[in-house]
C-alpha cells in the first residue's frame, strides 16, 4: 500500500480506535477513584466483575446490530472463536483491569503499545508472515528500552509500576493473539465464508464478558453499592468503546497487513497518555516518561517500516 493510501485508508480508522481506547484509561481510573472516595475496598474479583459487565453489554450490542450473526458464527471455526474469546477479551482483560488498578493510567496507556511488538513476534508463528528482520529486532530493543524507562519514571510510574508493567505486557500479548486469529477467520468474508467483524467481535466480547462475570461472581451482591449513577455512565461509555473500537480494528485487520497496522498502534499510547494526564489530576509526565513514550512510538514505527 502506497504512502498516500495509508493516510486515507488506514490512519482515520486507526485514529478513531486510538481515541476510543485511549479514553478508557482515565475512565477506569475515575471509576476506581469514585469507589475509593466512598470508602469501598475492591479486590481482584471486583475488577473482573466490572470488566464482565462492560464486555457483556458491548458484545450483546454488537450482536444486535450485526446482520445475521448466528449464521456467520455457525459457519465459522469454533476453535478460532474460542481462541479469540479467551485471548482478546477474557485473558487480556483479566490482566488489563488488574494492571490499571495497581499502576498509573499513563503507564498502562503507554504499555498498551507493546501489542505491536507482540504482533511482530507472534505473526510468524501463527501465520505465514516472515520472521523479524535485523531492523525489526533493533526496533524491538528500542521499544524495550522505552518500556524499562517508563516503568521507573516518577510521573508515569506511580503505584506498583513493575507489577503493572508485567501484567500489561501479558495482556497485550493475549490481545495480539486474538487479533491475529481474527485476521485468519475473516479472510474469506469476501467469498461468502468466514465471519464479519461485528459478529466475531460481538461473540468474543459477549463470551469473554460472561467468563469475567463468572470469575467475579462473588461481587453480584455488591452490585447496587458499586454501580452508582456516575459509574453506570462510565460503564456505558466503556461498553461503547469496546464495541466500536474492537469491531473497527478487527475489520481493519482483515483489510491490511498486520505489520502495517502495528505501526499505527503508536497512536493508542499517545492518546491514552495525553488523555490520562489531561483528565486525572494526580497524573503528570516528567521528562523520563516523555522520553519513554518517544522511544516506544519510534520502535513501533520502525518495526512497521521494516
Amino acid at each position: 500500500m502506497e504512502g498516500d493510501d495509508r493516510w486515507v485508508k488506514v490512519l482515520p480508522g486507526a485514529l478513531v480506535c486510538a481515541l476510543l481506547w485511549g479514553s478508557a484509561f482515565p475512565c477506569l481510573k475515575t471509576a476506581y477513584g469514585i469507589w475509593e472516595s466512598q470508602g469501598i475496598e475492591l479486590g481482584l474479583r471486583d475488577y473482573w466483575w466490572f470488566a464482565g459487565v462492560r464486555f457483556t453489554i458491548a458484545g450483546a450490542a454488537l450482536l444486535v446490530v450485526a446482520k445475521n450473526p448466528w449464521a456467520e458464527i455457525r459457519q465459522t471455526s469454533k476453535k478460532g472463536l474460542v481462541v479469540i474469546s479467551l485471548s482478546q477479551t477474557f485473558g487480556q482483560y483479566l490482566l488489563f483491569y488488574l494492571a490499571v488498578a495497581v499502576a498509573s493510567g499513563s503507564l498502562t496507556g503507554l504499555l498498551a503499545s507493546t501489542g505491536s511488538f507482540w504482533w511482530v513476534l507472534l505473526a510468524p508463528l501463527m501465520t505465514r508472515a516472515p520472521r523479524p528482520s535485523r531492523g525489526q529486532w533493533v526496533a524491538l530493543l528500542l521499544g524495550g528500552v522505552g518500556i524499562s524507562l517508563a516503568t521507573g519514571a516518577p510521573g508515569a510510574g506511580a503505584g506498583r509500576p513493575v507489577l503493572g508493567a508485567l501484567l500489561m505486557i501479558g495482556a497485550t500479548g493475549l490481545g495480539a493473539v486474538g487479533v491475529i486469529e481474527f485476521g485468519k477467520l475473516g479472510k474469506g468474508r469476501g467469498e461468502g465464508r468466514g465471519i464479519g467483524a461485528r459478529a466475531a467481535t460481538g461473540f468474543s466480547l459477549g463470551a469473554g464478558g460472561l467468563m469475567l462475570l463468572i470469575c467475579g461472581a462473588s461481587t453480584f451482591p455488591r452490585a447496587a453499592e458499586l454501580m452508582t449513577f456516575p459509574v453506570i455512565l462510565i460503564t456505558c461509555w466503556l461498553a461503547f468503546v469496546s464495541a466500536a473500537a474492537f469491531a473497527l480494528w478487527n475489520y481493519l485487520s482483515t483489510k491490511h497487513p498486520v505489520p502495517l497496522l502495528a505501526g499505527y498502534r503508536f497512536l493508542i499510547p499517545l492518546c491514552a497518555v495525553l488523555l490520562s494526564v489531561a483528565f486525572i489530576d494526580s497524573e503528570h509526565l516528567d521528562w523520563p516518561a516523555l522520553l519513554a513514550l518517544l522511544l516506544v512510538c519510534l520502535g513501533i514505527v520502525l518495526t512497521s517500516r521494516e
